[in-house]
């Protein structure tokens, strides 16, 4: 007599035997077909994806041109009233013209006289005047421009104290070049007045030392 819980046990075992072999041969089969929708999105990315171009090598900068290759500053422009300026040497009655701390020119002048000397410091050319009309300071009367106008045919003006200025200009009176005769201007022969008048700006530096 076979015991029935023995066959039920061995009915049981060959079930699951049964339904292992099922789902192994199911899994065979899976694997050997592969997946078209998987496949179809893969074979598209390839066909997609963009080719990069071609370079080449990248260029080497050669020795001692750096500037070629790397981003420099911008420099500033240069300022044409900055650039120029004047220095007045009182105890050499002359005045000099630099540019870019080098001597361009100088000439002879006659300076403000005891008790009218003529300013020290650092000044600006603030007024710039062709052929002047000159203002006795003292009676107000008015001197057109010409021959006996005590300003010459040029006027450049960079000191005031609101009332009265100071300035180079031409004269009259040549004699007095090389002394001390003014009332505090800066008194030049007239041709380089004229001179000086084209070297300058508004805004020039002027500097005045003893």
């Amino acid at each position: 007599m076979v015991n029935s819980k023995f066959l039920f046990n061995q009915l049981i075992v060959l079930s699951l035997s049964a339904a292992a072999l099922s789902v192994a041969l199911q899994q065979a089969a899976a694997a050997q077909v592969p997946n078209s929708s998987n496949s179809a999105i893969a074979a598209q990315s390839v066909q997609s994806e963009p080719k990069l171009p071609d370079l080449g090598a990248p260029e080497l900068p050669p020795l001692g041109e750096p500037f070629r290759y790397i981003p420099q500053e911008p420099k500033p422009p240069v300022n044409p009233i900055e650039e120029v300026r004047l220095v007045l040497k009182l105890r050499e009655r002359r005045v000099y013209v630099y540019r870019q701390d080098k001597v361009q020119a100088s000439f002879p002048v006659a300076v403000g006289k005891g008790g009218w000397e003529t300013p020290t410091g650092n000044f600006k050319v603030m007024q710039m005047i062709k052929d002047p009309v000159w203002q006795n300071p003292w009676t107000g009367e008015l001197i057109p421009a010409g021959p006996d106008n005590p300003l010459g045919s040029r006027w450049m003006g960079f000191w005031t104290d609101g009332k009265n200025v100071i300035g180079f200009h031409g004269t009259p009176n040549p004699e007095s070049i090389g002394g001390a005769a003014s009332h505090g201007c800066v008194r030049m022969f007239d041709k380089d007045a004229q001179a000086l008048f084209e070297k300058v700006a508004v805004g020039t530096p002027v500097i005045v030392e003893h």
